[in-house]
């Protein structure tokens, strides 16, 4: 091997070499604006460039600047520039790279060779970057989506009111972490028990909001003693004047106030699924349909109530849609289904009532997942020898 020859071959070791050290300080960090400021240092101070920066970044939506850096000896950004974009995904183009070599010369041969290969690892340090900015935020979301579904949780009774002659057992499970569901059960200084379950269009967290908001306001409502006919026909009015989103994220609600003392269930049902009431063992289920449109769905609506004396063995199953609606292939469970379940299980506890239900779905659905929220409320009259039908 000639000298030239062995001149050239040592060139190119230290280009590789250089580049493999270059590569490894841009690679040595994950935030993003760290590399782009590692990546232009090496470029103006490797390379004796006047400067470098890079164009716009539109997928850092406005939060990355330009990251123009001059070489304090050069002269300025008034000479020519050469550009290298830097290849992203799918034939993306992150960026360019813009650098202004000294007095406007001309790049080398050599020089441009190490830029183009220097720009692909660039890009991957920026991509690199970008996940692990991707990765902490979404950690960041599920901590939120956790703590939304603590909070969510606690804002559930955290067990029913003890009511004299009466078993009572709530569930409510969410399919995503939050839901739009809504179940409250309130006692008043009278012993009157007042009971909501209601569903808010659509699912996930801005449901769950509307289904907070909706939670202050009821139990606001409720504390005034105003009749669940008013607080349903002002719970619409309410909701409708927050405005379009609201409106497309409106509530159906069951709406009951028990009397203990007299044995009266009173209910309202502002566009809800029809609420289940056996008013006792020798009677057919009386299905509480709805007497007024969803809340928050028009400017005015009207609503009425309903009163119903309940016998010994009387008994009550209230319940969001995602109950019936749980599929085997193109079969859904129905309400006829859930008759028959809420018929023939344990009818003296409530709890175990509601765990018969949840079985009988989870062993009928070929579904992987839930795809609804469930939430149901159980309320029986004791006074029932085991029977069914």
């Amino acid at each position: 091997m000639d000298f030239d020859e062995t001149l050239d071959l040592q060139q190119k070791v230290a280009r590789l070499q250089a580049l493999l050290e270059v590569s490894r300080r841009i690679h040595a960090t994950i935030q993003l604006d760290e590399v782009l400021r590692v990546a232009l240092e090496i470029v103006v101070r490797e390379l004796e460039m006047d400067g470098a920066y890079f164009t716009s970044f539109p997928f850092s939506e406005g939060r990355i600047p330009p990251h123009v850096l001059l070489n304090p000896n050069g002269s300025g950004l008034g000479g020519g520039s050469f550009r290298f974009p830097l290849p992203g995904k799918a034939d993306e183009v992150l960026t360019e790279l813009v650098v202004i070599p000294r007095e406007g010369l001309p790049l080398t041969l050599e020089q441009s060779d190490f830029l183009e290969r220097l720009t692909l690892q660039i890009a991957i340090a920026i991509e690199n970057a970008r996940n692990h900015e991707r990765i902490i935020h979404l950690k960041r979301v599920e901590q939120d989506l956790a703590s939304a579904r603590t909070i969510q949780r606690s804002l559930l009774p955290s067990s029913v009111q003890e009511v004299i002659g009466y078993k009572t057992a709530i569930r409510s499970v969410s399919c995503y972490e939050v839901g739009g569901d809504y179940l409250d059960w309130l006692r008043l200084p009278s012993g009157e028990q007042i009971m909501i379950v209601a569903d808010v269009a659509g699912k996930g967290l801005t449901s769950a909001m509307i289904a907070s908001s909706f939670r202050a306001a009821f139990r606001a409502m409720t504390v005034t003693g105003l009749s669940l006919v008013e607080a349903a026909r002002q719970l619409n009015a309410l909701h409708y004047a927050e405005g379009p989103e609201a409106r497309r994220r409106y509530a159906t609600a069951v709406l009951f106030r028990l009397d203990p003392k007299a044995n009266v269930l009173e209910v309202v049902n502002a566009g809800h699924n029809p609420a289940l009431l056996w008013t006792g063992p020798a009677h057919g289920p009386v299905l509480l349909e709805a007497s007024g449109t969803p809340i928050g769905l028009m400017p005015s609506a009207q609503y009425a109530s309903e009163r119903y004396q309940l016998e010994a063995g009387a008994r009550l199953l209230a319940y969001t849609d995602g109950l019936t609606e749980v599929f085997r292939g193109e079969e859904e469970f129905g309400i006829d289904r859930l008759i028959d379940t809420f018929c023939t299980g344990p009818l003296q506890q409530a709890e175990a009532a509601l765990d018969h239900i949840w079985t009988t779905l989870e062993a009928f659905t070929t579904e992987p997942e839930q795809r609804d929220d469930m939430t149901a409320l159980v309320l029986l009259r004791d006074g029932l020898e085991e029977h069914h039908g």
